[in-house]
């Protein structure tokens, strides 16, 4: 395979992996994983919660994909590299920025600012409906404002 169609899959993979995980986190986490997922949306008590199984889920499909096409570097393999690029960006954003999981850095940034504002008016509801805003990366215009 080219490197010219690797990069143009990881790409995709990482669009697609935003498209994916909204429409997870709207219909799955807020509907039957919600038993799940509501431990994000309360006050956390340790440096884990249980959501984060989420995570480990995504980290070892990325890894089975990239070690089952680890040997010719096949469409697999950065399938899989594009989800894990994904979870990084998803630790960056979403843990260490947004939710203070580490001491978070300080950004004037609009669209950094947009994203918090619009991840935290996600989080103003503590229950199963009534969130808006799902998506990691992409948000509505009225947050960058």
């Amino acid at each position: 395979m080219s490197w010219y169609y690797a990069i143009l899959i990881l790409i995709f993979t990482l669009g697609g992996m935003e498209l994916f995980s909204w429409a997870l986190h709207k219909y799955l986490f807020h509907g039957p994983l919600w038993f799940i997922h509501k431990t994000h949306h309360q006050q956390r008590h340790g440096f884990f919660e249980l959501n984060d199984v989420f995570s480990l889920a995504f980290a070892l499909i990325s890894l089975a994909l990239m070690w089952y096409g680890r040997t010719d570097f096949n469409v697999y393999f950065w399938i899989g590299l594009g989800i894990s690029f994904y979870g990084f960006i998803y630790f960056i954003f979403h843990d260490w920025f947004i939710h203070n999981r580490f001491k978070a850095f300080k950004s004037n940034n609009r669209y950094l600012k947009g994203i918090r504002r619009a991840h935290k008016m996600h989080h103003k509801s503590t229950q199963k409906d009534g969130s808006e805003e799902f998506g990691l990366l992409v948000a509505s215009k009225k947050f960058f404002k």
